[in-house]
């Protein structure tokens, strides 16, 4: 509860922040829909050709496209602004007022910031995802309870997976374009994973997992993945969370200091 508290005073500033450029809510947000418009319409020209892109229908498809748009904009609101400031404070020397402020460091490093217009994104995938659905058989209470939990655990995967590139920025500070490396494997999740050869669905699934961040939450709510693949999502999570957890303590252990 003292961290929720902590992050409220955070995001309180920064929406505060932003807002003091309210042209520029207008001009992301009007960038986010043609963003989203444009997503729908590259989908949207493989259906004019086939009503089915591998053994998925377009109202089926476009669930995963919209979990693909709403972690875009998680991503940005609220991982990308710290992720820049990250880098500079290591660059600079200031990463050390972060560990001296009674908070966690990796906390207080990654989710300190928030790019409120990015938010935008968020609606547009949700908004993706409630229209898909609204055109599809409505599914069972506990589908949509396992959706929800499987959002929450590609959340976390997503958020760890950054965080085990970004903490490499202790030994290589420049890194500015460390996010592209992964967006390079997101970029494939705007797809069902099945409609690829086999070596990319290992790649997507047992490599990189991207798949557990849109085909799989996707699949579970449509009934095509069954309850043991949110445990998988679970355990996946969990391991990585642990991992970026255990590997950002190992990188502070051996941070020598502005000063030092």
């Amino acid at each position: 509860m003292r961290y929720l508290r902590v992050l409220g005073i955070f995001y309180k500033a920064a929406i505060l922040t932003d807002l003091e450029y309210r042209t520029n809510v207008v001009a992301y947000g009007l960038l986010s829909i043609i963003g989203g418009a444009s997503t729908v319409g590259t989908m949207a020209i493989f259906f004019t050709q086939t009503d089915h892109l591998g053994d998925w229908t377009f109202h089926q498809a476009l669930i995963v496209l919209g979990l693909f748009q709403l972690f875009v904009g998680l991503t940005d609101t609220f991982v990308t602004p710290n992720v820049q400031d990250f880098t500079e404070h290591l660059r600079l020397g200031t990463f050390d007022f972060i560990l001296t402020k009674p908070l966690n460091s990796q906390f207080h490093a990654s989710l300190r910031r928030i790019n409120i217009f990015r938010a935008v994104d968020v609606l547009i995938g949700l908004g993706f995802v409630l229209y898909a659905t609204a055109h599809l058989p409505p599914p069972p209470v506990d589908r949509v309870l396992m959706f929800v939990g499987l959002i929450v655990c590609a959340a976390i995967i997503l958020y760890s997976l950054i965080m085990l590139l970004i903490t490499s920025a202790f030994w290589f500070v420049q890194l500015e374009n460390v996010m592209e490396l992964i967006f390079t494997f997101y970029e494939a999740g705007r797809f069902p994973v099945s409609i690829f050869p086999t070596w990319m669905r290992i790649l997507l699934t047992a490599i990189v997992p991207i798949a557990f961040i849109t085909t799989v939450p996707a699949s579970v709510l449509l009934g095509r993945l069954n309850v043991e693949f949110v445990l998988y999502s679970i355990g996946i999570a969990a391991i990585l969370f642990i991992a970026c957890a255990s590997f950002w303590r190992y990188a502070v252990r051996h941070y020598s200091s502005a000063s030092s």
